[in-house]
């Protein structure tokens, strides 16, 4: 039968094909069809066997690939494959493996598609540290990537969003990524229900409050969802705040140590109460981060009650989503690295995988549709 057109196709020829394995180069010989209808050919044994354009064999695509998520495409073909497995490939083969993986399995997670670990994992353990409440943790971000044109032009950099969802030992932890907001969130619930939150106690989100992430992850939870500012991104402002205001390196020190006892100790509605009431320093300049601070603070006070935070046992900071953002921007933002829009999206994809963990990425290449052979027909095994 014609893939292309659904007519009946005819035997044409045996034709043959070089196939690069772990072992050695293997010629492959199958069946070519041709359709008189549309005038197209095709070998059906390619599927069957999993066989690509890329001539890859089934079993060594996912370490090309992998060498690939790992490191550049130069150094994946030219040091880890050599190294690791004594086989050369192309640099443009490491590629268009880990490219097309890459969007397969994104096209997969927008119809719904989630990993299912291999081996099988023990469920997730949500208890808290307290051994009394169960919580599911959730977290947020974005990071820069270079783009380029298709042209090979230089472009804007573009957002990358990168989310995850982990228990409270970290010892689950899944990672999604994506150029928008809402698939990153969407994907995030999917993996929450799959991994386990509906059992959980409370369901958490901890991240630095960037611009749309707390009401994105709202839209796609719920709004009664906890958000909780990073600590030491509020920390942050706090030092910026005195370096906008201070010469005084010491005089800046003892400032944000004070500021952060009261933000520790008062949470966000005690530490504004406190900053109106101290006699701090005057002029265009502080008045003008004075400003900023407060604003700043006044706009996330419900994410900032860090008393109550640390009497639940809950996390302050967001430790595993910057891990993430290090991890998977560290493949993307390589010295003189530009992406296309499509290649950055696919590599950072199978990067969430494998960052995920072994159970994760080795699941993701027991389910591929390019890796596993389709079942070999009764017929043919007799």
């Amino acid at each position: 039968m014609c893939p292309e057109c659904r007519a009946d196709a005819r035997f044409h020829a045996w034709r043959s094909r070089r196939i690069v394995t772990l072992t050695g180069d293997v010629d492959v010989s199958r069946a070519y069809y041709h359709c008189r209808a549309c005038q197209t050919g095709t070998c059906p044994a390619d599927a069957t066997l999993g066989l690509q354009a890329d001539a890859l064999s089934p079993g060594f695509r996912p370490l090309v690939t992998l060498a690939g998520v790992l490191a550049s495409f130069a150094d994946g073909a030219d040091d880890l494959l050599r190294r690791f497995a004594g086989r050369r490939v192309s640099a443009g083969t490491v590629w268009r493996a880990t490219e097309r993986a890459g969007q397969e399995w994104i096209a997969r997670t927008r119809a719904g598609s989630v990993v299912v670990p291999s081996p099988p994992q023990p469920a997730w353990d949500f208890t808290a540290p307290d051994q009394t409440t169960t919580i599911g943790y959730l977290g947020l971000d974005a990071f820069r990537v270079p783009i380029q044109h298709p042209d090979g032009t230089q472009a804007d950099s573009r957002m990358l969003y990168i989310g995850l969802v982990y228990t409270p030992d970290k010892t689950g932890t899944e990672y999604v990524t994506d150029w928008n907001l809402d698939q990153v969130c969407a994907g995030l619930r999917q993996r929450a229900i799959a991994r386990g939150f509906g059992r959980v106690d409370r369901v958490i989100a901890v991240s630095d409050a960037g611009n749309g992430l707390e009401a994105g992850l709202r839209r796609h939870f719920d709004d009664g969802l906890l958000c909780i500012l990073d600590w030491y991104h509020a920390v942050e402002h706090l030092h910026t705040y005195a370096r906008a205001v201070w010469a005084d390196e010491a005089t800046r020190e003892s400032w944000v140590d004070r500021a952060k006892g009261t933000l520790y100790d008062r949470g966000g509605a005690g530490f504004v109460a406190w900053i109106r009431d101290q006699p701090l320093p005057s002029g265009d300049a502080a008045d003008e981060a004075r400003r900023l601070l407060l604003g700043y603070f006044d706009g996330t006070l419900h994410r900032t009650d860090y008393p109550a935070y640390r009497a639940a046992g809950y996390d302050l900071g967001s430790g595993p989503t910057e891990a993430g953002c290090k991890v998977v921007g560290a493949r993307l933002k390589g010295a003189g690295m530009r992406w296309t829009v499509n290649g950055a999206a696919a590599v950072a994809a199978l990067r969430a995988i494998y960052q995920s963990g072994p159970a994760f990425w080795d699941g993701f290449w027991a389910t591929h549709p390019r890796t596993r052979p389709a079942a070999t027909p009764k017929t043919l095994a007799a």
